[in-house]
C-alpha cells in the first residue's frame, strides 16, 4: 500500500490528513480474511526502479498496461535479475518485461458485433461480455478481488469503476439484470466496509482516491427494484452510507480553511472538493504525469496532487480545473468547489435522512437534515450565477466563481436544488449554448482535453435529461435524448461499437482529445442509451 511503504509513507503522513483515519481502518481489519488485500502494495512499490524504467521508456503505448500486468514469479527475484541484467550490452527492457509479466487483455476485445441484429440486442449481449465473475485472489496482482460479479466498462478499463457503474446499472435495470445490479451494490458496500471508501476502481494503485459519490443513487435504484424490501435494503446499507459520508467529510483540524475533501467558507459554511491523498505520479498515467509536472510552474508534488484530484472528479481532464483554461499544466483542482460533487453529497445526506427516519432515530435524522439544508443553501449562494443563468464551480481561494461553463451545472436540477426560475434559465442555456447536432457538449471550451468540447459523454447527457424532466422541460429533454441516441446508433452502424465518448459537434467524426484513445465497450454508454430507447419521451 502507498500509505505503508518507505519514502511515500513519510510523504503521506506529512501531507495527507486522512492518513491516520485510514491507518485506523487497516488496524481494525488486521484479523479479517481479506487482510492481505489491504496490505498489498501497488506495482510501483513492488518493483522500484523497474517500474519507473518501464513506464519512462514507453515500451507499452498505454501507461496503464504495465500497472495491470501480473508478475510470473516472486517480485524480489524479478528485481534481482533486472539489476543484474540492465547494464549488460544488448539488454532489451521490453523483452524482459514480457518474459516476467503476464500482459493484460482489453475487456471485450474478442467480441464480434452483429450490426444487423440492432443496437439493443448488442447491448444485451455485451452485458455478458463485460461481466466478470467473483475475483480470485492473485498474489502480487494490482487487482483488488471482489466477492460478487460485476460489469467493467470495456477496453483498457478491465476493472470496475465507481461512477461509471451507476450509469451501467441504468441499462442493467432495463435488461432486467437486477441480479447484477445487486451484486455491484454489494461489491461497493464491501469496498467501503473494507477500506472506508470506494476507490476510483478496484486496483491497488487507485487506493488514494475515490470518484463522484454515486453509491446513494445506486442504492436507490436497487431499492426501486426490490418490491417490499426497499426499507431492508436501505437499513442494511446505512453503515455504508455513513462510512462514505465520513470519508468525504473527515478532517483533522476544524480550524483549517481546507483539509482533505472539506473546505470551510464564510459563516462556517462547509462544502467539498476533490482531493487525492497522494502527491506522486499516477502509476497508470506515469509518463503523462511526469511530463505535465515538469512543465508546471509550482512544485512537482503539488502538480501530481492536482492531477490526481482531477482524476478523482471523473473529469480527467477538463478546463474546469485549469487556471488557464487552455493549459493542463495550470491545473488547480483542489482550489475548486465543484457544483456536481456537492449536489451528490446533498443526495447522500438526504438518503441518510431517509435511513434514520426508517430506523426511528429522530436525533440523527434532524442533524442530517440540517446538514443537507445548509449544503443546499450554500450551493445556491456560491454556485448560482444570476448573470449567465447557470450553476458554476466556485474557486474558494479566489473567492469567486470560475469562468468555465460546464454540464456540471445541470446537477442542481437533477437533485431538485434549483428554483423553477433557475431551472428555466439553465434550460435556455442548454438549448442555446450546449446543444449540438449529436447531443450536449461537456463544456464550451475546445482545449484538446477529453472532457471539453467537442466531446459529449453519456453520464452528463443523462443528468441533463433527467434534470430537465424534474422541472417538466420534457421537450428539451426529448431533443437531447434524440440527438444523443442518434449519434450513438450512427457510430454503431458504421463501426459495430458503442464508445466511451462522442464528438457531438461534428457527427461525421467520433471523438478526440485526452490521455488515451477512445474506448469501446462501453458500460455507461450502453446503460444510458438503453435507458433512453426505453423511455416514453414526448417532445411536448
Amino acid at each position: 500500500m502507498k500509505y505503508l511503504t518507505g519514502t511515500k509513507q513519510r510523504m503521506a503522513t506529512k501531507t495527507n490528513p486522512v492518513f491516520w483515519s485510514f491507518l485506523l481502518i487497516f488496524t481494525v481489519l488486521l484479523s479479517c480474511k481479506e487482510e492481505r488485500q489491504i496490505k498489498r502494495e501497488s506495482p510501483g512499490d513492488l518493483f522500484p526502479g523497474l517500474f519507473e524504467a518501464v513506464q519512462s521508456a514507453g515500451i507499452f503505448p498505454d501507461s496503464k498496461t504495465f500497472t495491470d500486468c501480473v508478475p510470473k514469479r516472486d517480485p524480489h527475484k524479478i528485481l534481482e535479475d533486472f539489476k543484474k541484467e540492465k547494464g549488460k550490452p544488448g539488454f532489451d527492457l521490453k523483452k524482459f518485461a514480457e518474459k516476467n509479466f503476464e500482459l493484460p487483455e482489453h475487456a471485450g476485445e474478442e467480441y464480434k458485433t452483429n450490426i444487423k441484429a440492432g443496437v439493443e440486442p448488442h447491448i444485451n449481449e455485451l452485458w455478458n461480455v463485460l461481466t466478470r465473475k467473483p475475483d480470485k485472489y492473485v498474489q502480487y496482482s494490482s487487482l483488488i478481488s471482489l466477492p460478487y460479479s460485476y460489469v467493467v466498462p470495456g477496453g483498457r478499463f478491465r476493472e470496475v469503476y465507481y461512477w461509471d457503474s451507476y450509469f451501467t446499472m441504468l441499462g442493467l435495470e432495463e435488461s432486467r439484470r437486477i441480479d447484477l445490479v445487486e451484486n455491484m451494490v454489494n461489491n461497493f458496500a464491501y469496498l467501503i466496509r473494507t477500506y472506508g471508501f470506494i476507490p476510483n476502481g478496484n486496483r491497488t494503485y487507485y487506493l488514494t482516491r475515490s470518484q463522484p459519490p454515486y453509491f446513494s443513487l445506486m442504492l436507490q435504484l436497487l431499492m426501486n427494484n426490490k418490491a417490499g424490501k426497499a426499507d431492508s435494503v436501505l437499513i442494511a446499507n446505512r453503515d455504508v452510507l455513513e462510512k462514505e459520508y465520513h470519508f468525504w467529510m473527515n478532517t483533522v483540524n476544524e480550524k483549517d480553511t481546507a483539509s482533505a475533501h472539506v473546505v470551510r467558507l464564510q459563516d462556517s459554511v462547509v462544502l467539498n472538493r476533490y482531493f487525492d491523498a497522494g502527491d506522486w505520479p499516477r502509476e497508470e498515467a506515469y509518463h503523462e504525469d511526469i511530463t505535465t509536472a515538469a512543465q508546471s510552474t509550482g512544485s512537482k508534488a503539488d502538480a501530481y496532487r492536482q492531477l490526481r484530484s482531477g482524476a478523482e472528479s471523473g473529469w480527467d481532464f477538463s478546463s474546469r480545473w485549469f487556471a488557464d483554461a487552455s493549459n493542463l499544466r495550470t491545473i488547480r483542482t483542489t482550489d475548486i468547489i465543484p457544483v456536481d460533487l456537492n449536489c451528490l453529497l446533498y443526495n447522500l445526506e438526504m438518503t441518510l435522512v431517509k435511513a434514520y427516519n426508517r430506523e426511528g432515530d429522530k436525533k440523527a435524522r434532524e442533524h442530517m437534515q440540517r446538514q443537507a439544508d445548509r449544503r443546499k443553501r450554500a450551493v445556491i449562494q456560491y454556485c448560482w450565477d444570476n448573470k449567465t443563468g447557470w450553476f458554476r464551480d466556485y474557486n474558494w481561494r479566489k473567492q469567486q466563481q470560475t469562468g468555465i461553463l460546464s454540464l456540471a451545472g445541470v446537477y442542481p436540477l437533477y437533485f431538485g436544488l434549483a428554483s423553477e426560475g433557475q431551472a428555466a434559465r439553465v434550460a435556455v442555456m442548454l438549448n442555446s449554448q450546449f446543444l449540438k447536432a449529436g447531443g450536449l457538449v461537456s463544456t464550451l471550451q475546445n482545449t484538446g482535453q477529453q472532457w471539453d468540447a467537442p466531446n459529449g459523454w453519456a453520464p452528463l447527457q443523462w443528468m441533463a435529461i433527467k434534470g430537465l424532466m424534474e422541472y417538466k422541460k420534457n421537450a428539451l429533454a426529448a431533443e437531447i435524448a434524440d440527438r444523443w441516441s442518434r449519434q450513438n446508433i450512427r457510430v454503431f452502424n458504421k463501426t459495430g461499437k458503442l464508445l466511451e465518448k462522442y464528438n457531438v459537434t461534428d457527427t461525421t467524426l467520433i471523438a478526440g482529445g485526452g490521455e488515451y484513445p477512445n474506448q469501446d465497450g462501453f458500460g455507461w454508454t450502453n446503460g444510458v442509451l438503453l435507458k433512453i430507447l426505453r423511455m416514453d419521451l414526448q417532445k411536448k
